[in-house]
């Protein structure tokens, strides 16, 4: 028995971004280059499609961007977790244009406070009492990296869900 194969839909890949000179112009210029990737990725997303799990893990389109959302969250405005895992499962009513909002407006914060970063060692003005904050150049590498490795995930499970490609 042979699959069949899933129709192909391919956006033009939009390149690196092109960026200042600076150490946090190019920082912020991947950064937001991968929030915009990943958020592309799960909108328009057939919303059943999206929720349900790509993979044996239970990974899925729409866990990846809530799970994001929450860690622009707590890395920037220093919002606090308990329980990570259960960020990776947006709620049953939430559909796909309520997670890609609230994921472009935890963005829109997150750059408020960055917009207040003049120096990239110094900590982030967010107060959580107990818990140092980190600075600014750790939350921009880290949240790279976090985005990049979800930004992956999703190409992959947006190609299974309806043969959608590209950035």
């Amino acid at each position: 028995m042979t699959a069949t194969p899933r129709p192909r839909t391919r956006r033009r890949d939009t390149p690196p971004p092109r960026t200042g000179a600076s150490e946090a112009e190019v920082l912020r210029g991947f950064l937001d280059y991968l929030r915009a990737s990943i958020a592309a990725k799960v909108e328009g997303a057939p919303g059943p499609a999206a929720r349900a799990a790509g993979v044996p893990s239970g990974t899925n389109l729409l866990g990846l961007l809530h799970h994001l959302t929450f860690v622009e969250r707590a890395t920037f405005l220093g919002d606090r977790v308990t329980d990570w895992p259960s960020t990776f499962h947006a709620a049953p009513e939430d559909g796909v244009a309520e997670v890609v909002a609230r994921y472009r407006k935890a963005v829109e914060e997150a750059n408020a406070v960055l917009d207040g970063c003049v120096d990239l060692g110094a900590p982030l003005p967010r107060t959580r009492p107990g818990k140092p904050s980190p600075s600014a150049r750790w939350a921009l590498t880290h949240l790279i990296e976090e985005t990049g490795r979800h930004a992956g995930h999703a190409d992959i499970l947006r190609e299974l869900i309806d043969g959608s490609t590209g950035r």
